[in-house]
């Protein structure tokens, strides 16, 4: 190991990384024992990559300033607990004929590179990382190298013996440094760690007479993962109760509760839902993933294209009206309008939402979630919220009259207020409107546009297969036989998207901003037949119109189109 040549307080100085004040404010803090380069990041006077790279100069070792974890070694990896690396705070990267080259944090560390240096039989080659670089990679590389399945942990259950309630509450800060659980409980950590890795929004545990199904939902459809015996339902079911601090003696009611955990160091929130069947309880975990609301509430990552989007985020920054996403569940109404709040967020806007529940935790925006045990309910929230100053409004859905009238009136008094709608198309909007009682004056009035939308799966990059379409594939999404030259895509299926052919979802729209011709026809109670031939002779493209151009960018195949739009006429 190369010893220090240039003191490290004389390197941050000389390149110009933090100031003579900020250094002599790190000494004045500093608590015995604390290294200085810690208090100089906790202060926030020196950044995490700077501070390596002063090291690596101190210590005249390489920098590497990523790691990239499809070009590690994992066979060196899995010799090595996950446990230790963490602890120390290093990762072998990979062997050649020099020796078995490793990511530290920590050149002064000594100690764990002769551990390495014994383990491996060959010369331990250090080169000095950022300590969040190499903590993201460890979890990354050891997700990656986890290939025991929820399905294979099931064969070391003990039959003789369950474990204890002590055993059962027992609680690791990462799924993966669980290694000496009792196998119950590292059976249902594999299931959520399978769930996790195999980009599952839904968990189903379900029982019936002699068997006992776990399924994923995986970018909208459900799949068998695999049986465990039925003789371990109890445990497996009170296992998931415990963690959700749910009542495991109530098996008569349903009950709801929450599971926040970590696993391969993401933060993971999992809603719970628990009912009574003849058979047991059957069970549903809803998974979020807390490091990918930022990018899900991004409208330029929810597959808007081009116009929908210029429009969108034209009508989002007015001062007042309603803007309505609609769509059956699933479909990712409120997603979008997550991402709508998070464009117009700012700290000149007080935005206050009321939801059912809540999925995503917005930064700078109050929150509220609808509770009918104590008479919460939209209604009643909404007319709260009002009087809480607000310049925008989001309500989870309007439901009912009462609701539908609150917001109209918000509305129509300066607010701005987004909401969804259970219809099959944006044009079936305004009529639900109007069965809720509301006068069409009032609903012309307030509406500044209508958005419907789907969710169609992403075809996989990896294994996607080109081909030529038939005459008769195209009419099926109106499409003419002039693209009949145009190649397009259909699945196949690989490792990469477990044999689907596709991987994630993209959304389709038709968004229907309403002018003073449509709201002419709103008054005169035309009906929605009426207000889609009005728009689409304006150019207004439909659902389907709009999929049919994600086909042809190779995004799509038509057979997940007709599956989402099998009731739209074109």
């Amino acid at each position: 190991m190369a010893t220090a040549s240039k003191s490290f307080e004389s390197i941050l100085l000389d390149r110009s990384w933090v100031s003579p004040q900020d250094l002599d404010r790190a000494r004045q803090r500093r608590k015995p024992g604390q290294e200085l380069a810690e208090v100089l990041v906790e202060m926030g006077a020196l950044e995490p990559q700077r501070l390596a790279r002063a090291l690596a100069q101190e210590y005249r070792m390489p920098f590497q300033a990523h790691i990239d974890e499809h070009a590690l070694d994992q066979t060196l990896v899995t010799k090595i607990p996950i446990n230790y690396a963490k602890k120390n705070h290093l990762l072998p990267l990979h062997a050649d004929e020099d020796g078995v080259t490793v990511a530290i944090a920590d050149p002064a560390n000594y100690q764990p590179l002769d551990d390495l240096h014994i383990l491996f039989g060959a010369p331990v080659l250090p080169v000095l990382a950022p300590m969040e670089v190499i903590n993201e990679a460890i979890n990354r590389a050891y997700d990656n190298a986890t290939t025991t399945t929820a399905e294979e942990l099931m064969f070391d259950l003990d039959e003789e013996r369950l474990p204890s309630a002590s055993e059962l509450a027992a609680e690791p800060r990462d799924l993966l440094d669980a290694e000496d659980s009792a196998p119950i409980i590292k059976l249902v950590n594999g299931i959520l760690s399978q769930a996790v890795k195999d980009r599952a929004s839904d968990i189903h545990i379900e029982v019936f007479e002699t068997e006992m199904v776990v399924r994923f939902r995986v970018d909208g459809m459900l799949d068998d993962v695999f049986d465990p015996p039925k003789r371990f339902q109890p445990a497996i079911t009170s296992r998931v109760k415990v963690m959700a601090g749910l009542n495991i003696a109530e098996k008569r009611l349903p009950q709801d509760g929450r599971i926040r955990l970590r696993i391969a160091g993401r933060d993971i929130d999992i809603r719970v839902s628990t009912i009574p069947t003849a058979f047991g309880e059957r069970l549903v975990l809803r998974l979020l993933d807390r490091a990918q609301a930022a990018v899900v509430t991004d409208l330029d990552h929810l597959g808007f294209s081009g116009e929908n989007l210029r429009k969108l985020d034209r009508l989002i920054r007015q001062s007042h009206g309603i803007i309505l996403a609609t769509g059956p569940t699933g479909s990712g109404k409120s997603t979008t309008l997550y991402a709508c709040l998070s464009r117009i967020n700012s700290p000149e806007k007080n935005i206050i939402t009321i939801e059912d529940p809540i999925e995503y935790q917005l930064r700078g925006v109050g929150q509220m979630q609808v509770n009918p045990k104590i008479d919460l309910t939209f209604a009643s929230g909404l007319r709260s919220i009002l009087r809480q100053d607000p310049d925008v409004i989001m309500v989870g859905e309007i439901r009912d009259g009462e609701t539908a009238g609150i917001a109209i009136q918000s509305a129509l008094t300066g607010h701005l207020v987004f909401s969804t709608l259970h219809t099959n198309d944006s044009f079936g909007a305004v009529n639900r409107l109007l069965d809720f009682g509301i006068e069409p004056f009032l609903v012309s009035s307030s509406i500044l546009a209508v958005l419907a939308q789907r969710l169609v799966r992403r075809l996989c990059p990896e294994c996607r297969e080109a081909y030529s379409p038939t005459e008769a594939e195209l009419a099926r999404i109106g499409l003419d036989p002039s693209h009949m030259e145009k190649q397009l895509y259909r699945a196949k299926g690989c490792r990469a998207c477990r044999a689907t052919g596709y991987r994630g979802r993209l959304a389709i729209q038709e968004l229907m901003v309403v002018d003073d011709e449509i709201r002419a026809l709103v008054m005169a109670n035309s009906d929605a037949a009426t207000l889609r031939r009005h728009c689409t002779s304006l150019g207004m493209k439909v659902l389907r119109q709009d999929g049919a151009e994600r086909i042809l960018a190779g995004e799509t195949t038509i057979e997940e189109l007709l599956r989402q739009t099998q009731e739209e006429v074109v």
